[in-house]
């Protein structure tokens, strides 16, 4: 009996240490939910921001995301480049995912994003997500809003200087290619 006492009593300090660590995390998403004029986003908007973060979403999608160490505020997050990749395939560029998705119900987008889509998109990161890991992106997109520019439209590779001719078809169809 005697060492279940200091056990529950290191139990509560570890209990109340972890509910003020959840507690100042709750006042820093707060706060900074605040920033772009949302008092209390969701759980799923929540989750939803920490995956686009750590899924490099934004170092494609968001400009200057890579280059600034990841210092780019929300606001900016997820509006396109108009750097592009280019590649056997063409020239392709990331899109402006806060217009592009704006079009597309979350029904859609569960279904467009296990599709193949052309390099350097990670689709395959995508497709293994679970249903509520995309739902809780497309909340996160809805959630931030539209804004910015359509970015320019995938060069063919006939313009981009590549002739898709040379590529086995194994390989073309691996890519969604509109």
């Amino acid at each position: 009996m005697k060492c279940i006492k200091p056990l529950f009593a290191i139990g509560l300090f570890g209990l109340a240490a972890g509910l003020g660590l959840t507690s100042a995390k709750a006042q820093e998403s707060r706060s900074s939910h605040a920033a772009i004029g949302v008092s209390s986003p969701s759980q799923q908007v929540i989750r939803g921001l920490y995956l686009v973060k750590i899924s490099g979403c934004n170092d494609c999608h968001t400009p200057g995301h890579a280059q600034s160490g990841g210092n780019i505020p929300r606001e900016a997050w997820l509006t396109g480049d108009t750097v592009g990749f280019r590649g056997p395939w063409g020239t392709t560029y990331p899109a402006n995912l806060r217009l592009s998705m704006m079009r597309l119900t979350e029904s859609q987008w569960l279904q467009s994003a296990r599709q193949p889509m052309r390099p350097p998109m990670p689709w395959f990161a995508l497709r293994d997500m679970s249903n509520d890991d995309l739902r809780a992106v497309y909340a996160v997109v809805r959630y931030l809003g539209p804004v910015g520019e359509s970015r320019p439209a995938t060069l063919s590779s006939a313009i981009g200087g590549c002739n898709m001719a040379t590529i086995p078809l194994s390989v073309l169809s691996l890519y969604r290619l509109e």
